[in-house]
């Protein structure tokens, strides 16, 4: 008889100063916002929401179906024992056979478990959107990247980068930017599946999270001054209205199509992700899928 409910682990990146700093911006947590997009493509979902960088009692992994780890404020060339932590917790989650989800951050703790090299990209940092990701080697045909078009872009904020892939893991997709947008890792008997973009951000906290970085937005070239970090923020929080008559002009203005701008399809790994468990599981989860083709 198969389990009638997903259900799913999701460790928030974040130490308790990120995690205080996001709700002040955005008024959810990195994990309460995934949960809030697992439940959405998948109604018989419950989330169980930890915070790995906490000095709390070990995680039991027992009985879930599968992991995600969110995006943060930390980076692993800190150390610390917030690092340090959630370094354990996908070691574990990877050695106990469970499938395990990443953006951005979990990326890069999954690739540094398994050997990878993460740092700084030379190449420089992406703020707002990844441009023009497309498969690379066999990724066109892997599961995780099912929907996906030629080319496309998706939300991005991240400074580090998995800069050379673990052994044996297959890199999925890449941009000018950046060789490793999307990746699968095997290590221990488990599978994890990531990006470094952000398929679960909506416009607000996008927006949101562009504030909070201006200063290393500009740092970087990508912004004159605070003031234009501002415009392209309140630019982006604009296309969350879908009935404001302005939407295409702002879309046109962000150079932003459909991939972007229709929910279900900014979140197609994570969609992708939550039927391969239902297909592992051999369970019959069901995953919304509202994208017109």
């Amino acid at each position: 008889m198969t389990n009638p409910m997903l259900r799913l682990l999701i460790a928030d990146g974040n130490d308790r100063d990120g995690r205080a700093m996001r709700v002040d911006a955005v008024g959810r947590t990195a994990s309460q916002a995934f949960a809030a997009v697992v439940t959405d493509l998948a109604p018989e979902a419950a989330c169980t929401l930890v915070n790995p960088a906490d000095a709390e009692a070990g995680i039991g992994l027992d009985g879930f179906d599968g992991m995600v780890l969110t995006g943060s404020t930390l980076r692993l060339a800190e150390d610390g024992p917030a690092v340090r932590r959630q370094l354990d917790l996908m070691r574990a989650a990877l050695e106990a056979g469970l499938p395990v989800f990443g953006s951005c951050w979990g990326m890069q703790v999954a690739a540094a478990v398994a050997g990878g090299d993460v740092g700084a990209n030379p190449r420089g940092p992406e703020y707002g959107f990844a441009r023009r990701i497309a498969a690379v080697g066999d990724g066109a045909a892997h599961p995780l990247l099912a929907g996906r078009g030629l080319a496309w872009d998706a939300p991005a904020i991240h400074l580090d980068a998995v800069l050379s892939a673990p052994p044996g893991a297959r890199v999925l997709a890449a941009n000018d930017v950046l060789d490793v947008q999307a990746i699968e890792i095997r290590w221990g008997r488990g599978l994890f599946w990531g990006t470094q973009y952000h398929p679960e951000t909506d416009f607000d906290e996008l927006a949101a999270m562009l504030r909070l970085s201006a200063e290393e937005v500009v740092s970087a070239g990508l912004a004159e001054d605070h003031a234009a970090v501002e415009a392209y923020s309140s630019e982006v929080e604009d296309l969350a209205d879908r009935d404001g008559p302005a939407r295409s002009q702002r879309a046109w203005r962000l150079g932003v199509g459909t991939d972007v701008l229709e929910s279900d399809q900014r979140r197609r790994e994570i969609g992708n992700f939550l039927k391969h468990l239902s297909t592992a599981r051999g369970a019959e989860w069901t995953v919304r899928d509202r994208v017109a083709r």
